[in-house]
């Protein structure tokens, strides 16, 4: 029998006796409690001599229990509006990952479905496994690296190349499973991590200018500025200050809503095709699915080429590293860094690199946390539920496969700009001042898109970085590993 039944059964037996017996009630209690003052009842008729009733409240469900939302101090009005809001600034991922990729000659339809399906089960896995608000996708970067350096670059066949992004996930797993995360992140300069993330947001900036034709191809110079009246040129810089303008005034979902605005100018101008409807079953995943699996047993020795050892190494380095970046900064940003730690770091990682694993198996390019997630974390997400909305809304956007005929390279230029100087953002934590550490770190910034690949980029900083500091008299903090890498990297560079 509950505690309001026994005072009101009690409080009817002294109404009974008459006024001395009678109990009354005088008011509450700071925090909710009535309090029941009681008369002169003979102890064996009133066992309840004062008695309080707190305010009762609904127990948490399992879904509030398992994420734990009373530590954190959350509800699922804050998560599925921090889940809503993480979705709007990152689904133009949906749009460009199939755009960059295509241009490795993959199908653009499937490109779309895994996009898609790489995202949920990286969403689902960083949400049930990590319980953390933050959310996976297609890396911005990568993505570019394997279809531009990679596919066209090198020359080596995009199927070949999804399983370098296999590998890559698979060691991810077995250094997270094996706990070498701080020996790896202890190995590799700080100042070089952050050059390397700069160069990256060149590489993808410049890529962004070329396909709006902002920059074009010269013979004198190499590259010089394109035809700004050109209807493709005016489209893009239109989406680029439509962008500027909304990141400038904190609009969730800038980058998606400037891709919209580009998309529905281009079609009122007759520059880009009306969509012929709007919905649609999700396009077949068949031309990619299992395609790194099927590559491994027709062409084995595929995996033992220089070539394949530094797609692998580059995938990795930016896959742990950048993992690593963007899972701080935004716990941090949720508060939810104990003493500068992440309790569950481990489990962070491992929902990363597994997800790295599925992307492949899929048929897209490396997975990644997205800094994007810090979007979420503003407007109340703190757990990982509101990553489970993230994946449900990328799930109802499956069927939207139509509006690809309507981003053009014009419309997601101004998206890869925006990524590129959200990374070039890192410059200012470079120790610029102190030359030996300056020129490996320019050095690996400024040649990923000089060469037009993030791996030599990496590979001329880490060449470079043991050589100044030794000279520097600084050899002693160098660790050994860096000492490995410049015998490695040298013997590729010049075999």
């Amino acid at each position: 029998m509950g505690a309001v039944s026994i005072a009101h059964r009690n409080h009817r037996a002294g109404a009974a006796r008459g006024a001395p017996g009678r109990r009354r009630y005088n008011g509450r209690r700071a925090g909710g409690e009535a309090i029941i003052a009681g008369g002169s009842d003979p102890p064996h008729l009133n066992p309840l001599p004062m008695m309080s009733i707190r305010t009762l409240r609904p127990s948490p469900g399992p879904v509030e229990r398992y994420f734990d939302f009373a530590a954190v101090g959350t509800s699922y009005r804050r998560e599925a509006l921090g889940g809503v809001t993480t979705f709007l600034a990152m689904v133009y991922i949906l749009f460009v990952n199939p755009t960059i990729l295509g241009a490795a000659g993959m199908d653009h339809g499937a490109l779309f479905t895994a996009t898609a399906c790489a995202t949920i089960v990286g969403c689902v896995l960083m949400a049930l496994v990590a319980r953390y608000p933050v959310a996976v996708a297609p890396s911005m970067g990568l993505n570019a690296y394997f279809a531009y350096s990679v596919v066209l670059g090198m020359g080596i066949p995009w199927q070949t190349a999804l399983v370098g992004v296999l590998l890559s996930g698979v060691i991810f797993v077995l250094i997270t499973v094996l706990r070498l995360r701080g020996m790896i992140i202890d190995a590799i300069p700080e100042d070089l991590k952050m050059a390397c993330a700069c160069g990256i947001g060149l590489f993808i900036a410049f890529i962004g200018f070329k396909e709006a034709g902002i920059v074009v191809a010269d013979k004198a110079t190499l590259v010089t500025l394109g035809n700004l009246g050109s209807a493709g040129a005016m489209l893009a810089i239109f989406g680029l200050l439509v962008a500027v303008v909304l990141m400038v005034r904190r609009v969730p979902g800038a980058i998606f809503f400037a891709m919209a605005a580009t998309s529905a100018l281009g079609i009122a101008l007759g520059e880009i095709h009306a969509p012929s409807s709007w919905l649609s079953a999700p396009p077949s995943l068949k031309p990619l699915f299992g395609t790194a699996l099927g590559e491994i047993w027709r062409n084995p020795a595929a995996l033992l080429t220089k070539n394949m050892a530094v797609i692998v190494f580059t995938f990795l380095f930016v896959e742990f590293f950048d993992s690593a970046g963007t899972l701080i900064a935004v716990t941090s940003k949720a508060g939810l860094l104990k003493n500068n730690h992440m309790e569950r770091m481990e489990r962070a990682l491992l929902s990363d690199s597994t997800a790295i694993v599925c992307a492949s198996i899929i048929g897209t390019s490396p997975t990644n946390s997205y800094i994007e997630s810090t979007t979420g974390v503003a407007s109340g997400a703190r757990t990982g539920f509101s990553t489970l909305v993230v994946a449900a809304l990328f799930a109802a956007a499956l069927f939207f496969s139509p509006l690809l005929d309507v981003v053009t390279p014009q419309v997601t230029a101004p998206a890869l700009i925006i990524v590129g100087v959200f990374m070039v953002s890192m410059l200012g934590h470079i120790q610029w001042q102190k030359f030996e550490i300056a020129v490996p770190a320019f050095v690996t910034m400024i040649m990923m898109p000089l060469t037009y690949s993030i791996a030599d980029g990496i590979a001329l900083g880490l060449v470079l970085y043991p050589i100044t500091m030794v000279f520097a008299g600084r050899w002693r903090e160098v660790h050994p590993a860096m000492y490995a890498l410049l015998a490695v990297f040298a013997l590729y560079f010049t075999l």
